[in-house]
This record gives C-alpha cells, sequence and structure tokens, in this order.
C-alpha cells in the first residue's frame, strides 16, 4: 500500500494538483468514479459486464484508489491501519460461527 500512496502523492505533486483537492472535491470525485464503475453493469448480468467491460472496470476500480488515497493523505488518515481497525471491529459484529449458521 504505501509504494501505491507514494505513487499516487508524486503523480499529484509532479502536477501542482494538491491546491485543486479539497476533502469535499476527493470525495465528490469517489463517488463520481464509483457511479462510472456502476455504469458497466448497467442493464447487464454480472458476466455480461465482466467479460465486456473488464478493462474499463479495472480503470474505474483504480480511478477510485486514487481519489482515495488522496482524501486520506489529505485528512491525514493511515488507510491501511483504518482497513485493518475496520476488519477487526467486523469479525466482531460478523463472527464466522454466525455466517456459517445463518448460510445452512
Amino acid at each position: 500500500m504505501n509504494e501505491i500512496r507514494q505513487k499516487v502523492l508524486a503523480f499529484r505533486d509532479e502536477r501542482g494538483w494538491k491546491k485543486y483537492h479539497s476533502e469535499k472535491d476527493l470525495a465528490i470525485s469517489i463517488s463520481l468514479e464509483a457511479s462510472e464503475l456502476l455504469e458497466n453493469f448497467q442493464w447487464r448480468t454480472s458476466d455480461e459486464a465482466v467479460s465486456e467491460a473488464r478493462q474499463n472496470i479495472k480503470e474505474e476500480m483504480a480511478d477510485i484508489l486514487i481519489y482515495l488515497v488522496q482524501l486520506a493523505d489529505k485528512m491525514e488518515i493511515d488507510l491501511e491501519e483504518e482497513v485493518l481497525r475496520k476488519l477487526a471491529k467486523n469479525a466482531i459484529k460478523y463472527p464466522v460461527n454466525r455466517i456459517e449458521e445463518t448460510s445452512k
């Protein structure tokens, strides 16, 4: 994750874009890119979307991550740490044995 973070921020900084990236605008951009990701699936089955638009899906996923990394940087959030925290929280909320019981 650190290599991706460094490359994303270097790309942004080399172009002088940081001054244009407010938290609000980065959050909006994440939402817009997520909508572009969803557009690949509109009116298609999952199988159709993946087979017909796989490259575009990958690019939209990358765009989302790029904006998310920039938002985390702007807000001084360690994304890796927060993901691990959230997984631990979800493990308590959704224990393995509970999922096994409900899927029977």
